[in-house]
């Protein structure tokens, strides 16, 4: 039978810690994840709804975007999906009356876990202004007061829809319309804060900024580097698919600060030798120092210029632009430079390099520990130099990977939730709709947060997400938010958005990937495209949590409908009948969606085009693969100070908590914990089991502090230190971005230790 939530928050003063493993996945993932699902769902539930998830014929994984293959397995989930999908079909119910027992105010001392498992909110919720806790409200009153405030505007621009990477294409496809024919690109979304890295340096490099490989290539590669990622934890189906490149001879290297279990060894649950043996994945561990990716790259492309026949010479002619720049830039890489950015010893950086020349085809994949530092754009088209000169890009078996989080985060993107859309995504919105779209830019996250705290915006709309608590700078995040006259967040469950809001606030209860989604015209299906750009339709099963809820396309249908009144022409009522109609005007719309509903009646949906991959076509500005030459960048660090990663628990998904533990990393019952490898824990005083508050530096000079964190001694990288967020965001300073994508520079906060010999009296986060 399932359980009921809990009715406290559990103590996580004491945190255990037990050693960390050494291999990812096998029986005790198995094991975890039928518990997790079983607590949530029951037993009868349970499967009925996990043997459709990643089906032809289910629903997508509201996990990561990780693909699948045109074979399925009879489980094709992974633990973190069975977790993702638990705690979306609970059987637990948060209703009017839980809020009237709930005062905001008491929601707002709650940790972000205990929030999670109360399960899912069953009616719209509507926070008046003055009153200290929400209150049912109906539909049309809800549609009526987002209406009222976004009418009340001084200009469009003062309001923001933010989007979650859980949208559906076609829920995504309607709220770009929406705030376009309204007359703002104010559309930040998640990828602003994780991919957007990859997707600047990708569209300058290559001309498309999505990775560039499939499955296919990934299993026939020669060489894979997987840097700055966790898959074990972030992308676990990730692992099936090293592990069959393995077979098929493919060598690894993973570059990443610490050691992870999911790299170490795989132990597939879905083989008898998986369950008992397991296989080793990594070739070569590169224990790469925070934020030294791209001197180590800078190097490696050195030493393959300086190889006699490593180049490629021919693509390098025909296909790229750049080149001599680029070279005469590699040549000044040092070794004594790259071996203090890096951590590295020059064996092992000599040894990765033998690894590449023997590779005819080679594939890089990364995620946010390239992606969240000042300078990771030009580290990302470091790693696209390193490919360009072999030729790994555009021929089977290579390219870039980069491993997209949310499950729809990249097609929420495609389908123009974006803040800087190209003239010619507008002019064919405009040529479909008959609209003006507005074309000046819009915000992004981090310039969304400051418009808030600066008074420049006042409505606060958001599909899906957790907003406070996925963004930077906690304190100031969260102080703006309240700024607002109106907070609106679509969802599923509660979360810590919930309690941080406006003036006035509302909760707008929808459907799940899990739910089955009926409109006027009968049984419907949302889209999505997956990280390797595979789009695909996904059909829930299982009739929704609440007669009261609304699907996101209906949502914004209705609410486009309260905005814009009788003077829009554009038949929002039709859409939220029929989806089809949505993907007939995508299908007129956005590129390589051309017979859209066609298309995605094929089981497994399609491929979208991608010129480099598919014909070594590179739509930049010079029409060729462009060669880059930043200059090499990496933190420094004062005396006595550490550099902080923030990371995930394996029992956690984004900013979605599961549990307390960490099981790869032997951590139990709790989150405040900060790794920190033995040497340095030694020269700074820090005992294992101390506890300490970390406190992050930054030139403005402000104090961000994150308060009683154990101190745990792991073997991470030499000035280096790690913990989970989203409690450590409040260290990341709101200007801290990345260069020219102006994501939250995450993965390199520098720390200091103040002792205080007390754990935190509570996690509000």
């Amino acid at each position: 039978m399932a359980t009921k939530p809990p009715t406290g928050d559990p103590v996580q003063d004491a945190p255990r810690v037990e050693p960390a493993q050494h291999a990812a996945a096998g029986l005790p993932a198995v094991a975890h994840s039928l518990r997790i699902a079983q607590r949530q769902m029951g037993v009868a539930r349970a499967a009925r709804t996990l043997l459709k998830v990643n089906q032809k014929d289910g629903f997508d994984c509201p996990g990561c975007a990780w693909p699948e293959g045109d074979k399925r397995h009879t489980a094709e989930f992974c633990e973190n999906g069975a977790k993702a999908v638990a705690e979306e079909a609970t059987l637990r119910r948060v209703t009017p009356d839980f809020f009237a027992a709930h005062p905001v105010a008491d929601l707002a001392e709650r940790s972000g876990y205990w929030l999670g498992q109360q399960g899912r909110i069953t009616q719209p919720v509507y926070l008046p202004e003055g009153a200290d806790r929400y209150e049912a409200v109906t539909w049309e009153r809800a549609f009526e007061i987002v209406a009222e405030e976004l009418r009340a505007l001084d200009s469009p621009d003062e309001a923001l829809f933010y989007t979650s990477g859980r949208t559906s294409n076609e829920a995504a496809f309607l709220l770009q319309l929406f705030a376009r024919e309204f007359g703002t690109n104010n559309l930040p979304d998640c990828s602003n804060m994780c991919h957007e890295s990859s997707g600047s340096a990708l569209t300058e490099t290559i001309g498309v900024g999505k990775g560039s490989v499939s499955l296919e290539d990934l299993h026939h590669a020669d060489l894979i580097i997987v840097a700055g990622q966790n898959p074990g934890t972030n992308h676990p189906r990730m692992l099936s698919a090293l592990e069959k490149a393995k077979s098929a001879g493919a060598r690894i290297i993973s570059v990443n600060p610490l050691p992870e279990a999911g790299m170490e060894r795989f132990k597939n649950p879905q083989t008898p030798h998986g369950m008992l043996r397991g296989t080793p994945l990594n070739d070569l561990f590169l224990q790469i120092r925070i934020g030294g990716d791209q001197a180590l790259f800078r190097l490696l492309n050195k030493l393959i210029l300086a190889t006699e026949g490593a180049v490629d010479e021919a693509f390098v002619e025909a296909h790229t632009h750049g080149f001599e720049e680029f070279a005469a830039a590699a040549a000044e890489a040092d070794w004594e430079e790259t071996l203090t950015a890096t951590g590295l010893d020059r064996a092992a950086v000599e040894q990765a390099l033998e690894m590449v020349l023997a590779s005819e085809r080679t594939v890089v994949c990364w995620a946010m520990g390239l992606t969240q530092h000042k300078h990771s754009v030009p580290t990302i088209r470091e790693v696209v130099n390193f490919l360009l000169l072999r030729g790994n890009i555009g021929r089977p078996g290579a390219g870039v990977c980069p491993v997209r989080g949310h499950s729809n985060v990249q097609g929420d993107r495609t389908m123009g939730i974006f803040e800087r859309p190209a003239p010619a995504f507008l002019d064919a919105l405009d040529k479909e709709f008959g609209i003006t779209s507005p074309r000046h830019h819009g915000y992004d996250v981090v310039r969304s947060i400051r418009a808030l705290r600066d008074g420049d915006a006042k409505v606060f709309f958001a599909m899906g997400g957790n907003f406070v608590a996925a963004t930077p700078d906690t304190e100031v995040t969260e102080a703006a938010m309240r700024t607002a006259r109106l907070t609106v967040h679509v969802s599923t469950k509660l979360n810590r958005s919930h309690a941080v809001t406006g003036t006035r606030a509302l909760i707008l209860p929808t459907l799940g990937r899990t739910d089955k989604d009926v409109q006027a015209t009968g049984r419907q299906f949302v889209t999505v495209e997956d990280s390797m750009s595979m789009v695909h339709a996904s059909r829930g099963n299982l009739t929704p949590a609440s007669p009261h809820l609304l699907s996101e396309p209906a949502i914004v249908a209705r609410l486009a409908r309260a905005v814009l009144g009788p003077g829009s022409a554009t038949p929002w009522e039709e859409f939220e009948r029929d989806y089809a109609t949505i993907r007939d005007r995508i299908s007129r719309v956005v590129p390589g969606f051309e017979n859209f509903n066609a298309r995605v009646a094929h089981p497994g949906g399609f491929t979208l085009p991608h010129a480099p991959r598919d014909s070594r076509r590179f739509p930049t500005a010079t029409g060729k693969a462009n060669f880059t030459a930043a200059p090499v960048e990496f933190p420094e660090l004062p005396e006595g100070r550490l550099l902080l990663q923030t990371l995930r628990s394996h029992d956690q998904y984004n900013t979605t908590v599961y549990g307390l533990d960490d099981r790869y990393r032997g951590i139990k019952g709790g989150r405040r914990v900060v790794l920190v490898h033995p040497d340095d824990a030694t020269a700074l005083g820090l005992a294992d089991g101390a506890y300490t508050d970390l406190v992050s530096e930054w030139k403005d000079g402000s104090e961000r502090r994150a308060p009683g964190f154990r101190v745990v001694h792991y073997p991470t990288a030499r000035g280096c230190a790690a913990a989970y967020y989203p409690e450590t965001n409040v260290l990341v300073p709101l200007d801290s971005t990345a260069d020219t994508s102006n994501t939250p520079a995450s993965k390199s906060v520098v720390v200091r230790f103040e002792h205080t010999g007390r754990p935190h009296p509570g996690d509000a986060h």
